[in-house]
């Protein structure tokens, strides 16, 4: 899945904003607590709906920096796409493969504000043991981990299962 140039994003806070804008807000926000150690996770979630007949799937990716033990911002984006026949293993990917398309974008330009050493990036993936998605656990861990990020699968995801899972 091919993302636009510049994604827009939704923040409580700021409203309307573009990835550009969300990476000045989140060096702001290490800014104000400099000696803090913070958690960047990026985290998408889907959901279908049936309208008229057709399929319409909701990815939204949430991204929140935490400032551990002392509060966190994010912010989240919505994209709809409509399939005939919707299945849950591609949804996982694509939640995956959308997760990781956004921190390609928006980790570059968060270093050149914020030092790598001031945060831990987490990717986290809607996906669990004990439900119907455990048996791919390992194929997409093994995409993040490809990619050079750390994976968290629940019940530890909650950037997807909680945060995105609110706007969807």
């Amino acid at each position: 899945m091919i993302l636009p140039k510049e994604l827009v994003f939704y923040s409580p806070s700021f409203g309307r904003i573009n990835s550009r804008q969300m990476v000045e807000n989140i060096s702001d926000f290490v800014r104000e607590d400099p000696v803090a150690f913070y958690r960047l996770v990026i985290g998408t979630d889907s959901q279908v709906h049936r309208i008229n007949g057709k399929s319409e799937v909701d990815f939204v990716t949430a991204v929140v920096v935490h400032r551990q033990g002392r509060g966190a911002r994010y912010f989240w984006r919505k994209e709809k796409t409509f399939v005939k026949q919707p299945v849950l293993r591609d949804r996982i990917y694509n939640e995956t493969l959308i997760s990781l398309s956004v921190a390609q974008e928006i980790v570059p330009l968060l270093r050149k504000t914020v030092s790598a050493a001031k945060y831990d990036l987490e990717i986290h993936i809607d996906v669990g043991a004990l439900g119907p998605t455990r048996e791919m656990i390992k194929e997409v861990v093994g995409m993040v981990n490809g990619n050079g990020f750390v994976a968290k699968t629940k019940p530890e995801s909650w950037g997807a299962s909680s945060v995105a899972d609110k706007h969807t």
